[in-house]
């Protein structure tokens, strides 16, 4: 009878310690890694299109996606970085704010391991790649998208005004001098800012080395043949009244591209993309996309993913990972593509067929052959920590230009001297 009380008692034992086992092995299964990641449209939306394929490799990780509009997304990125609170695991940031942050220190630097991006820079668009450098040659970012430069018009209004894709294109000058003619002919703006003309014009004829505004010397550019021209043109756009002088993005620009009193667009090639699913797309097949005038080459915008140095330390290996996926996953780039119009970075995906297939909101032009073109064309511009001031310093003496007739060159000198002193810091 002992003995059997014995072995009963023993069972007991046995079985409660198997119960406790198997409690606190449910409860270890149950904790699960969590990914933050931030973003902003449209990026989230490709984002979430690749969390399935992300959980086929992690399903123990879950992928928690915040999304902001994107000027407070870009906010709290920056509130983030400066205040080593909130930073997500991964952040998608446009290609303006890599150059700001990039030298401020605050992101991981990817060249270095246990990243060492650079085994894979032959993959991306080689100017995309630069563009995440700063000047101390640390990568602080990857390239998902790019926006390779291109000019949208209405074919409609041009062929009211009797105004061809060539005469267009042909050189700037004959770009404005079409303005006139489509102006006098329909009414209708060549373009939405004159501000716009500066915009691309001081991003063509850079050299090795040098950023829109600074050199990588820190020596300022802007009183320069480059700047003189930008201004020079833009203001004849200004005095012909070629432009509608609205800003992009406000309901005026979108309505003007809906009712075709905006003729041009110079934009990254992105915009076709929402012209036909939410801008404009009762206009499909009036518009036509084409290479800059002069066959210049420019990009527009772009989107990277980075990691902040003060983002959670355990979770860094896994961030790598997930970037990896997003950037160098060709079927993934291919998704983001067709789904979002996010321009590929990673060459791999160019050669696709999707390449050659008709855009029918482009009356059936294979415009992605001309993107892709571009692409292959544009040289990477170089950052400065000044840039963004450096910005409203121009975009404030050309406003006097065009409102003020302030000459040019007084203009320019003018934005030098104070360039010159804030380089200084």
């Amino acid at each position: 009878m002992l003995d059997l009380y014995h072995t009963c008692h023993w069972r007991r034992i046995a079985v409660a310690a198997c119960l406790f086992l198997c409690v606190l092995g449910t409860g270890h299964a149950q904790k699960r890694i969590e990914l933050t990641i931030a973003a902003f449209p449209a990026v989230d939306e490709v984002i979430k299109a690749a969390i399935p394929a992300w959980k086929l490799k992690h399903p123990d990780v879950d992928i928690k996606l915040v999304s902001r509009q994107f000027s407070d997304h870009h906010t709290a990125m920056t509130t983030a970085l400066s205040t080593s609170f909130y930073l997500p695991d991964v952040m998608a940031l446009e290609v303006g704010y890599v150059g700001r942050f990039a030298q401020g220190g605050g992101l991981e630097d990817l060249s270095r391991p246990p990243y060492d991006i650079a085994r894979h820079q032959s993959q991306f668009v080689s100017y995309a790649f630069e563009q995440a450098k700063n000047r101390l040659g640390a990568v602080v970012a990857a390239p998902t998208d790019i926006g390779p430069g291109t000019l949208l018009y209405r074919k409609d209004v041009l062929d009211k005004a009797g105004v061809s894709e060539a005469e267009l294109t042909r050189t700037w000058d004959s770009y404005v001098d079409s303005g006139i003619k489509i102006k006098a002919t329909t009414g209708s703006y060549l373009m939405a800012h004159a501000r716009d003309m500066k915009d691309i014009l001081i991003r063509i004829g850079l050299k090795p080395g040098e950023g829109l505004y600074f050199d990588d010397q820190s020596r300022v550019l802007v009183n320069s043949p480059r700047f003189f021209r930008a201004f020079e043109l833009a203001r004849k756009v200004r005095k012909n009244k070629l432009d509608a002088k609205v800003s992009a993005w406000s309901n005026e620009w979108a309505e003007g591209l809906r009712r075709g009193s905006l003729s041009t667009q110079l934009t990254g090639a992105w915009l076709a993309g929402h012209l036909n699913n939410w801008l404009a797309p009762k206009t499909k097949g009036n518009w036509r996309a084409a290479q800059l005038p002069e066959k210049s080459w420019a990009a527009y915008g772009g989107t990277f993913l980075a990691i902040a140095r003060g983002a959670p330390a355990d979770h860094k290996a896994l961030a790598w990972e997930f970037i990896e996926m997003m950037t160098l996953d060709r079927d993934l780039q291919l998704s983001a593509f067709k789904s979002q119009d996010a321009f590929p970075a990673l060459l791999a995906a160019h050669n696709d067929k999707f390449f050659d297939e008709p855009i029918e909101f482009l009356g059936g032009q294979k415009a992605r052959e001309l993107w892709r073109e571009a692409a292959a064309h544009i040289t990477a511009v170089s950052v400065h920590k000044q840039d963004a001031f450096a910005d409203e310093v121009i975009n404030t003496e050309l406003d006097k230009v065009l409102d003020q007739g302030k000459d040019i060159a007084v203009a320019l000198a003018d934005a030098e001297r104070l360039l010159q002193r804030r380089a200084r810091r």
